[in-house]
């Protein structure tokens, strides 16, 4: 099989294992969904190795071209956002299916398959309006994933829900005003055909508040800090690693796509800019004032996020465009690996400890060694030191900053770095011992041993990427950072 044949099965595969795995008893349901994860995550990989060897690879469905038809696209940035998914989706799963109060209910199976599909979805979708249904499915899917933390959980799930389909309406407006002035809905042909004028203008302001919304933009955030602390721990990893970064995705697909044909679009990457600074310095002050371990980690999310939309006001310059952009897509991943480790670490914590207040988790850092190690270097990678992943998309972003002599988004990288080295520091020396005390076990006992491995295990593979990130480099170098998905 093509690369191109194989496109449309990282949607595919694991949308049918979350219809399987919905008809199915529990353990039925656990097989399913390793099952579609692997088969997805191996496609992924081939589309992987096809972009890094011919270059972008497309598909048109049933053989329709657009303006009818729905053409699938994968070029670099696709496919290093697809093998996120590819390892995160995995890791969450095997957690939880090791131990069981990491998901919550087993309504997380079919509803975490569905939402996988969702997210591969926008990461190959080639045309408006299929982003728009996929970014519908993951809401759904999302919403109903984080209600699954119980009685607790249905206050923030529906203020999670009110934000998504608000940030969903403004984007579905835009894609009518691109079908109205372009007569398509097809990334690529608008791009082309689309003018300067108040209407792009429009698009461009519609697309970036509705995505701001669903990616907890500052200051659009605070659905995100009361939604993790009340869902699942496999569900915090997963909509920390991966949903929020498909809405940033959407937002980087139409900014970098339709904004050469728009004199506003300066003035808007800028704007963009302005909010993740404050996002950056906001979310850190907050992370570090914070008493609850999800709390933190939440807060974190919202200054990391911050750091992704800095990618917008780098690609403006030339001069600076290829680094802003590979920078800004590998501190995606490199977020997304951080994060899920943390949030499940965090989980196995809680579980020990049967609280993720700070003052509870004396001397975890003796008993629960890994996690607390998992924390560690997942913050550290977040702080962008080497030789984790962290470093290697700060320091194109840095470079990106240099080119365009952009001093203060240097100034602001580095202030962040501080920040989330703040935060950490803190939670690990939370989890010192009080002077004197033996190595008891903690008050509930030790989860499965793979809650904290696993998250381990993604922190570790933060140092490998650090150490080796050149083919990820090279994958990103098919992205045509001036024409989006054409």
């Amino acid at each position: 099989m093509t690369a191109a044949t194989l496109l449309p099965l990282v949607f595919f595969v694991p949308l049918v294992g979350s219809i399987l795995s919905a008809m199915l008893p529990l353990r039925g349901r656990i097989v399913v969904t390793f099952t579609a994860a692997a088969a997805s995550g191996a496609v992924a990989v081939a589309i992987a190795a096809a972009v890094l060897e011919t270059g972008t690879v497309r598909v048109e469905l049933a053989g329709w071209a657009p303006p009818l038809g729905i053409a699938l696209v994968a070029d670099g940035a696709s496919a290093v956002m697809l093998l996120l998914s590819a390892i995160v989706v995995p890791a969450v799963a095997l957690v939880g299916a090791a131990e069981r109060k990491a998901v919550g209910h087993p309504a997380f199976w079919p509803l975490a398959g569905a939402a996988t599909a969702a997210v591969n979805g926008v990461f190959v979708a080639g045309d408006l309006f299929t982003l728009y249904v996929m970014l519908e499915l993951l809401t759904l899917s999302a919403v109903a994933l984080v209600a699954l933390g119980g009685r607790g959980a249905t206050a923030p799930a529906l203020r999670y829900l009110f934000v998504a389909v608000t940030g969903s309406l403004l984007y579905l407006v835009a894609v009518a005003l691109v079908y109205g002035e372009a007569g398509t809905v097809d990334l690529a042909l608008a791009a082309e055909r689309m003018q300067n004028g108040p209407v792009l203008a429009a698009v461009l302001a519609l697309v970036a508040v509705g995505m701001a919304a669903k990616s907890a933009l500052f200051p659009l955030h605070a659905w995100l800090p009361v939604a993790h602390p009340a869902a699942p721990a496999a569900v915090s990893a997963l909509l920390s690693a991966l949903v929020i970064k498909a809405s940033l995705f959407v937002l980087w697909r139409v900014v970098i796509a339709l904004g050469p044909a728009s004199e506003v679009t300066g003035i808007l990457a800028t704007a963009i800019g302005v909010a993740g600074a404050a996002a950056v310095v906001w979310g850190g002050i907050l992370a570090l004032t914070r008493t609850r371990l999800k709390t933190i980690i939440a807060y974190s999310t919202v200054a990391q996020v911050g750091y992704l939309v800095l990618l917008l006001p780098l690609v403006q310059n030339p001069a600076s465009a290829q680094d802003g952009f590979a920078g800004g897509i590998l501190l995606a991943v490199a977020h997304g690996l951080a994060k899920a480790a943390m949030f499940l670490a965090a989980g196995a914590l809680v579980f020990a400890y049967g609280s993720d207040r700070l003052d509870r988790m004396e001397g975890a850092i003796s008993r629960m060694p890994v996690a607390v190690a998992a924390i560690g270097l997942a913050g550290v990678s977040l702080a962008g030191l080497p030789p984790l992943f962290g470093f290697v998309g700060k320091w194109l972003m840095l470079q990106a900053s240099l080119a365009e002599g952009a001093w203060w988004w240097i100034a602001l990288l580095l202030v962040g770095g501080l920040l989330a080295l703040g935060y950490t520091g803190r939670i690990i020396r939370a989890t010192f011992n009080p002077p004197g005390e033996n190595d008891a076990a903690p008050p509930q006992g030790h989860p499965h041993a793979l809650f904290s491995a696993v998250p381990f295990a993604l922190a570790v593979l933060s140092i490998v990427l650090g150490l080796f990130p050149g083919v990820l480099v090279e994958i990103l170098a098919v992205t045509p950072v001036g024409g989006g998905v054409r």
